[in-house]
């Protein structure tokens, strides 16, 4: 897969995501009155308080305090498409997107400011990760690493060395005591022991893309992304194990739940769902075939299904493994 290709294939092989071609100088804009269900929405994440902020196509952020029943646009200084948002507190937000964008909220994603973009550049983020302290990473294509030290305010950009081909990099998570992971392009995988000071190149398991990466309870984690392919690791990505998933979908997103289930979505509206922390998965019906790239608890047994035409809420049975 050639990097261009690439680049699109992270962004679900969704039509009209090009690239902005020239730099520009844009006031903030003002809430958007584009409906969420108008958009294609890359990424969501929930604050303590249960506030949930959605991500997607042309800037697009969406704020709702009702669990995913309704949703009002957020004022953006930026219409680069956005891949992925976190809280770092109940207030503060950050948010990565196409022409290297990245922008911050302190009010709970009511408003942003863009801390830096760089069109001509054509480096989108494709991946964020950040914590209360503040410290956080952010990926993107040709292996592009930023680090924040100050709630992303501020970032400083790093050559990773394990990553000598600059291969697209799509997701970056904490497995906990000063270890980081890193997931992309043609099976990379990348882990850092030292709080992301120094990074190796993993023995991959898979030729294939990783689009995704989650944190397991027992400081494992799950890989997962090209037709349907997920790895399994207990030792912090030393050794590998494939799970069965049964489908031959791409798998994009992931959520690990209140009780401790993992939900797993991608193409043509496959939901995944494993009782015994990625071991094994039962394969759910979605409400339709449309691309899903994240997914959110809202709680009454409901997930939040983000993708194509917006959000969608799907029922989960309530017994852990349970096929409705």
């Amino acid at each position: 897969m050639n990097r261009a290709i690439g680049v699109l294939f992270v962004a679900f092989v969704l039509a009209a995501m090009a690239y902005s071609s020239s730099e520009r100088s844009l006031p903030p804009m003002p809430p958007t009155r584009t409906l969420i269900g108008h958009l294609q929405m890359l990424d969501v994440a929930e604050n303590a308080a249960g506030r949930l902020v959605a991500v997607g196509e042309r800037g697009g952020i969406f704020v709702s305090d009702d669990r995913g029943t309704s949703w009002r646009g957020a004022s953006t200084p930026s219409t680069a498409t956005l891949t992925a948002v976190r809280f770092i507190d109940g207030q503060r937000a950050l948010a990565v997107g196409h022409d290297a964008v990245i922008l911050r909220s302190e009010d709970g994603g009511d408003s942003w400011q863009l801390v830096q973009s760089a069109p001509e550049a054509e480096e989108p983020l494709l991946g964020l990760w950040v914590d209360a302290s503040g410290k956080g990473f952010a990926v993107g294509a040709y292996g592009r690493f930023l680090v924040t030290a100050d709630g992303g305010s501020n970032w400083e950009a790093r050559e990773l060395e394990a990553n000598e081909e600059a291969l697209h990099l799509n997701a970056v998570l904490g497995l906990g005591d000063e270890r980081f992971l890193i997931a992309g392009e043609a099976g990379t995988l990348l882990r850092s022991d030292d709080g992301g000071e120094t990074w190796q190149a993993l023995q991959s398991p898979y030729a294939g893309s990783f689009f995704s990466a989650l944190p397991l309870a027992d400081g494992g984690a799950l890989v997962f992304g090209m037709r349907g392919h997920v790895f399994r690791t207990e030792d912090g990505g030393d050794s590998w194990a494939g799970i069965d998933t049964g489908v031959q979908s791409s798998l994009f997103g992931g959520r690990v739940l209140a009780d401790g289930r993992l939900v797993l979505v991608g193409q043509s509206g496959v939901v995944l769902v494993s009782a015994d922390q990625g071991r094994s998965f039962v394969q759910f019906d979605g409400p339709d075939r449309r691309v899903r790239a994240a997914v959110a608890e809202i709680g009454g047994g409901e997930i939040l299904l983000v993708g194509e035409e917006g959000v969608e809420r799907m029922a989960l049975p309530s017994a852990p493994g349970e096929k409705s």
